[in-house]
This record gives structure tokens, sequence and C-alpha cells, in this order.
């Protein structure tokens, strides 16, 4: 894989945490990752209906017996094995004309030292109250709060004399899409398709992520005990 990936993007598995020591003797806690190899399914252009530069990667293997014709039929266009998890990553302009259907990618687009975004689904919480789901601070056990400790307090004014939209209140937390910006690739491991990651990152283990390059920082050079 030659071309040019304007958010260089792959998916993975997390496979749990552990922790290496760099040169100095700093233990850094790393989240690994089995990242691709991914196939590139389909490919989006500019001058096409598309009107944009993309890849669509897929990952994961699947039974046939499973899919629908359409979505099957997607795979057999593209001459590929049909995979569980598609996700599209752009391109940078110009550089769709490099793409082809059937490339693979792998964990070679990112080096040590690149800073990672990390997208995967956060683990379900089930209804949780406001202490626990958005940080409040509890009232005292004493001094006439009977049974109110835990409490969001106050939901409302006397104008607009209605509960404001977004208010913080008990509720579903957990068992959503979330991102870990800026998170360090301190070693990567071709022959095992690894990626050690600075950090934790969402989701259980065994879930399905996706690293892509870090849009809000640039990579640093700098290495991994």
């Amino acid at each position: 894989m030659s071309y040019t990936l304007l958010h260089k993007g792959l998916m993975g598995t997390k496979l749990g945490m552990t922790q290496l020591f760099e040169e100095n003797g700093d233990a850094v806690p790393c989240t690994l990752v089995e990242a691709g190899p991914c196939v590139v399914t389909q490919v989006k252009r500019a001058e096409g209906p598309d009107r944009y530069e993309a890849v669509q990667i897929g990952f994961g293997a699947r039974r046939e017996k499973t899919m629908t014709k359409p979505v099957l039929g997607h795979f057999k266009k593209a001459k590929v094995e049909p995979r569980r998890f598609l996700r599209e990553v752009r391109m940078a302009p110009g550089a769709s004309g490099e793409a082809k259907v059937g490339d693979a990618i792998d964990v070679s687009v990112f080096a040590v030292g690149d800073y990672v975004d990390v997208i995967g689904t956060m683990k379900g919480r089930g209804y949780s109250g406001v202490v626990r789901r958005h940080g409040f601070a509890t009232m005292k056990e004493s001094h006439g709060a009977h049974y109110f400790w835990r409490h969001a307090g106050s939901i409302g004014c006397r104008k607009p004399q209605h509960t404001r939209k977004g208010t913080k209140m008990a509720g579903q937390y957990g068992n959503t899409r979330i991102t870990v910006q800026n998170l360090r690739v301190v070693r990567v491991e071709l022959e095992r398709n690894m990626l050690w990651i600075h950090g934790a990152i969402p989701g259980p283990n065994g879930g399905l992520v996706m690293v892509r390059a870090a849009k809000k920082k640039k990579a640093k050079a700098k290495g991994a005990a």
C-alpha cells in the first residue's frame, strides 16, 4: 500500500492492557490493539458520483449465510472475501487514482511516535444516577439531608418556567461511541499486526476499535523501550 491517506486509519481488536519500561525506567501503560490487515473494498473518487476521495476498508471475517444479498453483492463486485465491518478512510486530493480494490492495509501505515485517535464503543453501564453519570458531588449525610445524598437537586427556575434541554439527569450511561484523542504509538509489531498505544482506549477486550491519525496533533519522533 503506497498511496497517500489523508487520515491514516485502520480497524482492529482491543486485546487488553499491559506496560513496558522506557530507557529512563519510566513505566508506560499501554493498550494492545491487533490492527488489520484491512482490505480495500471500494474506492471513491472526486470525479465520480461520490464527489470526494476515500477508500472503504473491511475487517473481520463473516459467513455469507448471515448477509443480505445487497451486501453480499457489494463484496462480490469487489471480488474480495466478505468482511464483518466496513469503514471509510479519507484520501489526500488526487491520490484516489493510486488505490485499487483488493489492496491490503496493515500496521505499517503507523510508526513509533505517531499520535492517533482511537474510536470505540464504551462499556454499557445501564441506568445510572447523576453522581456516577456526570460526576455530581454528593450532599452531606447529616444536618437534615434525609435520603437525598445522591440527588441532582433543582432542575428548573422561574424563567423560562420549564426544565432546559440538556439538563444533566440520571439515565442511560455508556454503550455509546467515544473517541480518545492524541494517544502516542510506542511500538509497532509488523509480524503480529500489533500496535502498542500509550494509555487506555474505549471498549471491552475483544471489542472493535478504529485507529486513525490524530486530527489535532502532529507526530513527534520518539522511541520506545
